[in-house]
């Protein structure tokens, strides 16, 4: 049985200078979530990039990561191809390096409806054996996969987990009303984290984690035990950099948050390039504020 929960980093993906691939960074910062205490590792989501790489490079990056983790913790990988034989194909792939687990998006760049979406999903399911969570993002990607056609999809047995990322925390009430226990909740936007652990979330596919990797799991970890008052503090102090995770520019925006604190290179690859200007300058301020204001968190 697949029992993800807790906080799941949405990794970078580290770039030298040139644009090239940096594999032993990439697998340093997973190294340092892990020593965070981190729950599970999800490489290759928006978060890594995942259609800015090359076919060989995603399975270069998938292979370093299982051997880096050494099954302390799942590793999933993104799957997002531009059609179903593609999908198909990395996630049978998936399965032949060790991964622990798919988190699926619909297909790239064809905007698909609510049957072509499902037959996707269902497709990709049966490349492999693996559990798959599915990664809702209709703001995102434009396609949106509703409570009713989750609870069509009940039947497929290795669709266990959804990342739910509507932006709708009414969402998670509506799959359980409509499903039951029958799916692993997660929360897929930053600055809902708490609502949705109080509504039934019991994961959280982060990506500030990546700059600010203690205040993420302690937040998880006051909100799991019912300790909301003191989780709220934490909470606001945490907002203005949590809102960074809903912008189209969130992997420029949370990759200079994260080369601001030591944690890698804001290096991306074009069309992504790092942020100038007026632009740069207010990001950097946010997260400048809330270095100035970080709470201590006790070890």
């Amino acid at each position: 049985m697949t029992n993800w929960r807790g906080v799941f980093p949405a990794v970078t993906t580290q770039f030298k200078n040139d644009q090239s691939l940096d594999i032993p960074a990439t697998m340093a910062h997973v190294q340092r979530l892990l020593r965070a205490g981190c729950h599970g590792i999800i490489m290759l989501g928006s978060m890594g990039e995942n259609c800015a790489l090359e076919a060989e490079e995603k399975r270069a990056v998938m292979k370093a990561a299982i051997a880096t983790v050494k099954g302390k913790v799942p590793v999933l990988s993104g799957v997002a191809e531009t059609s179903t034989s593609l999908a198909c194909r990395y996630a049978g792939d998936m399965e032949k390096l060790g991964a622990s687990g798919l988190m699926v998006l619909p297909a790239m760049a064809y905007k698909s409806d609510s049957r072509e979406t499902m037959a996707h999903f269902r497709s990709v399911a049966k490349a492999s054996k693996l559990p798959i969570m599915v990664y809702n993002n209709p703001p995102a990607y434009g396609v949106d996969v509703t409570p009713a056609m989750f609870a069509e999809l009940m039947d497929v047995k290795t669709i266990v987990a959804i990342k739910e990322s509507s932006d709708n925390p009414r969402r998670i009430s509506d799959i359980v009303n409509l499903c039951g226990a029958r799916y692993i909740l997660f929360c897929g936007v930053d600055d809902l984290i708490l609502e949705s652990l109080m509504l039934g979330a019991v994961g959280w596919v982060a990506g500030l984690v990546n700059a600010f990797p203690e205040e993420t799991l302690r937040l998880y970890e006051l909100a799991k035990a019912g300790k909301f008052t003191e989780a709220l503090p934490l909470y606001r102090w945490f907002m203005p950099v949590l809102h960074l995770d809903v912008s189209v520019k969130l992997v420029q925006y949370i990759k200079l948050a994260q080369s601001m604190v030591g944690y890698g290179s804001e290096t991306l690859r074009s069309p992504r390039l790092p942020l100038d200007g007026a632009e740069r300058a207010h990001v950097m301020g946010i997260i400048q504020e809330a270095l100035a204001k970080r709470p201590k968190i006790a070890a």
